[in-house]
């Protein structure tokens, strides 16, 4: 399994980190080991000092692609998922500034939380889900993906020029405005379309 994470991909989050809004999506991966055990707190690490949140839709691949052509993208995956990208925001920055790769600001152990999924044909349009992310019971992310600058047919057609998709891949499809950083004994908890997808505590 792979995860491959589409960055800027909501305009108001691209703002409020004062980004470049790109002129095609902006990829990158994280290794299988930064999933987040069903049922495990996560706990910061020591190599960071500002760990933000970044609640995402995810969809799930289900059978092996390459080169697919958008009208096609449906026939690839059938679960919707919602989870978080945790990021060390310090990290990145210094990254970024170097001109360096990502990873270890979005790699590492237990930055990828993976919730529960639903199938798609519990909702009527996946382009207008309603998520949210909750912060010891207080809303900080709520989003729609209807706001996405690509969609998901466009991100499993654009990923798969690049890279084969297989069975049980996962797509992290973006984080819309409203990112911000946790503390030690914080609770967050995300929702999609009012089902409960996961929830953690923060060590």
């Amino acid at each position: 399994m792979k995860i491959i994470c589409i960055g800027r991909n909501y305009t108001a989050h691209i703002a409020e980190l004062q980004n470049e809004k790109p002129t095609d999506p902006v990829v990158f991966i994280k290794p299988d080991s930064s999933v987040l055990p069903k049922e495990q707190d996560f706990y910061i690490p020591e190599f960071s000092n500002d760990i933000h949140y970044e609640v995402e839709v995810l969809v799930k691949i289900k059978k092996v692609g390459k080169h697919i052509e958008e009208k096609f993208a449906p026939n690839y995956y059938d679960e919707i998922g919602l989870g978080i990208d945790f990021t060390a925001r310090d990290v990145q920055q210094k990254l970024k500034e170097k001109g360096l790769p990502w990873e270890k600001a979005k790699g590492f152990d237990g930055a990828s939380v993976i919730g529960k999924w639903v199938s798609k044909e519990e909702f009527l349009d996946v382009n207008n889900l309603n998520f949210s992310l909750a912060k010891n019971d207080e809303i900080v992310q709520d989003g729609n993906t209807n706001l996405m600058l690509w969609k998901i047919d466009e991100i499993i057609s654009y990923v798969s020029k690049y890279f084969t998709l297989k069975k049980g891949d996962v797509l992290f499809t973006g984080t819309p405005a409203g990112v911000g950083s946790v503390e030690t004994n914080d609770y967050l908890s995300g929702k999609l379309e009012n089902i409960e997808m996961f929830n953690v505590n923060i060590k």
